[in-house]
């Protein structure tokens, strides 16, 4: 017979507590639906993706973007939304595109 699992009442307030620190452990860029494309030579590197992505998926060294973090990114869209360079980011559907460089 199978162990029995116990019931909501049997879980302690909060529920589980985790670790802090611990989210580099979850990747979650599996979840998306759409994809970003980075067009380096479309950047101006103002970084406006990377101030509003809530994800923190934009990689940037030396104060210029240098591509996303398809593990974390979850392809809200939000880094396409505030570029202010048409066709710097785009949104595709995700396996629409094989894996770039810088992306």
């Amino acid at each position: 017979m199978s162990e029995r699992k116990p019931g909501w009442k049997q879980i302690p307030r909060g529920g589980l507590i985790l670790e802090a620190g611990n989210a580099a452990q979850y990747l979650t860029g599996d979840w998306r639906s759409l994809r970003p494309v980075w067009d380096p030579e479309a950047c101006s590197h103002c970084l406006f993706c990377w101030v509003y992505c809530p994800d923190a998926a934009i990689l940037v060294a030396e104060g210029k973007m240098k591509g996303i973090n398809l593990d974390f990114c979850k392809g809200c869209g939000i880094c396409a939304n505030q570029c202010p360079r048409t066709g710097a980011l785009t949104m595709v559907t995700e396996g629409s595109v094989t894996a770039q460089a810088g992306s």
